[in-house]
């Protein structure tokens, strides 16, 4: 055994500071570099335990359906606990390098307990079947150099519905991983450098600039790492949470890998946001969350209102090639003083619902962009709509949105669209032209934002057809949409 200043990993649990009574000013001095940890799942810190780390926030697997437990032969925590992992796919986990190469034990991973400290409450066991750490994490204590993640495949399909999987960040995403973001760490790790473990919590930290996080006697590479946390350890990570997933805006943005031996300073997390989250994805493979199999689509897709008032549009789903699927229905982005409502609020793929969004008299003027998501057992899908918010007032002609804008049908064939009429003064009367047989308005004349039915018969030449319809408000201004028509 090395001497204890030597370097390690950290097998890193989540907690909270309190901070001793402040020195005078006379005798504070500045904390030399702290000790990394060992790497393995018993802390073995140099001077005992800190007085500044203890207990996080209790959390549980219902909330963090994504947490998995990583066992190992002769592994320190309850029932041979010794990392946390995230499920990212039907047989895919997602954990660091260093849990997998530099401790022994076989191992394998635990589903379904808050506790393991009390046998038995899991809901699932299962063993791995192989794993692939960062081809750049080239053998134990290559955690000082970055890298440390890996990607393990388990014999047994894990018990977690698609749409439940960890999302992985990637190199598109560096966004989430600036300083001044703020992220949520979880495991069942240790409450402090001597303390128990074995018990899931979590804690919400702040990403910092690795210039201000070189406090270790190994160097934070801002390419490979993320530093997050307090220099005074008043929460973090410690020993049996390392693989655990850091998470922010619900994107797994960082692995934990080490840290101080003490658990008192900075946690230091494999970076996701670059090429290594990139690596990781095509290892997991197949849809992560958000990709769901499913379809919806909004009709029509924007709409015009005034403070206080009110306007309504249909969402509809189609199922995909999983089958059928339940899919709850939300929304973001409203402006302020408008509410979403769902008519109904969960519906089945290929069913409709009724989507209206009210305004207040406080909703601010102007275009804003919502997005509605209905999500299923096989992710989720969204889709945006344009709501517009003025007085009345504007000098905008009316403008016809048709849905669907086109059809097939035979010769003689009759056809129908719906039509919503956005912005304009007063009602507008509606008209087409493009087919021998003028098409039908029900009704003819509709206000901004109300709708209309088109029916129309298909000409006996078989062809294409562009019908061209017009919304003219009151004071004569118009706007046009094509709808077109194939006749075979």
């Amino acid at each position: 055994m090395r001497a204890r200043h030597l370097i390690a990993p950290l097998i890193l649990a989540v907690s909270a500071a309190v901070l001793p009574t402040a020195l005078p000013a006379s005798a504070q001095t500045t904390p030399p570099p702290a000790i990394a940890a060992i790497p393995t799942d018993q802390l073995h810190p140099d001077g005992g335990v800190s007085p500044h780390v203890v207990n996080g926030e209790r959390t549980t697997v219902r909330e963090n359906p994504s947490l998995i437990t990583g066992l190992r032969v002769g592994g320190g925590g309850p029932q041979g606990a010794s990392c946390t992992a995230s499920v990212v796919g039907r047989n895919k986990i997602l954990t660091a390098a260093h849990c997998m190469i530099d401790v022994t034990g076989d191992k394998s991973y635990l589903y379904g307990d808050d506790d393991l400290n009390t046998a038995g409450d899991e809901s699932f066991r299962t063993k791995v079947a192989s794993y692939k750490v960062h081809p750049k994490y080239t053998g134990p204590n290559s955690w000082q150099n970055g890298y440390d993640v890996a990607v393990v495949t388990t014999v047994d399909d894990i018990p977690v519905p698609a749409s439940q999987w960890a999302k992985v960040a990637g190199s598109a995403d560096s966004a989430l991983t600036q300083p001044g973001r703020s992220g949520v760490a979880a495991g069942w790790g240790k409450i402090s450098s001597g303390g128990s473990s074995g018990v899931l919590n979590k804690t919400t930290m702040p990403v910092n600039d690795a210039a201000d996080c070189q406090v270790f006697d190994v160097r934070v590479n801002p390419e490979l790492m993320v530093c997050v946390g307090y220099n005074d350890g008043r929460t973090g990570t410690c020993s049996g949470d390392s693989g655990g997933p850091f998470t922010v805006d619900g994107v797994v943005v960082g692995v934990v890998s080490w840290g101080s031996s003490k658990c008192d300073r900075y946690s230091i997390m494999a970076r996701l946001t670059n090429v290594m989250g990139d690596w990781a994805k095509g290892e997991i493979g197949g849809g992560q969350p958000g990709d769901g199999k499913f379809s919806v689509g909004l009709s029509p897709s924007s709409g015009r209102v005034a403070p206080g008032k009110y306007v309504s549009t249909t969402l509809t789903s189609q199922a995909g090639d999983t089958g059928p699927e339940q899919i709850e229905l939300s929304a973001t982005g409203l402006p302020a003083g408008t509410t979403a409502t769902f008519q109904p609020t969960t519906i089945g793929t290929g069913g409709t619902a009724k989507v209206t969004f009210e305004t207040s008299a406080q909703t601010p003027k102007g275009a804003h962009t919502i997005t509605v998501q209905g999500k299923g057992s096989s992710g989720a899908k969204t889709a945006t709509y344009t709501l517009t918010v003025d007085d009345g007032t504007t000098t905008e002609g009316p403008r016809p949105v048709l849905s669907p804008d086109s059809a097939t049908t035979t010769p003689g064939g009759f056809v129908r669209t719906q039509i919503t009429v956005t912005g304009g003064q007063g009602t507008s009367r509606l008209t087409a032209t493009g087919l021998p047989t003028a098409p039908s308005f029900f009704p003819q004349s509709v206000p901004a934002g109300g709708t209309s039915r088109m029916g129309a018969f298909a000409p006996w030449q078989a062809g294409v057809y562009k019908i061209t319809v017009t919304a003219t408000d009151q004071a004569g201004k118009s706007g046009s949409a094509v709808y077109t028509l194939t006749v075979r």
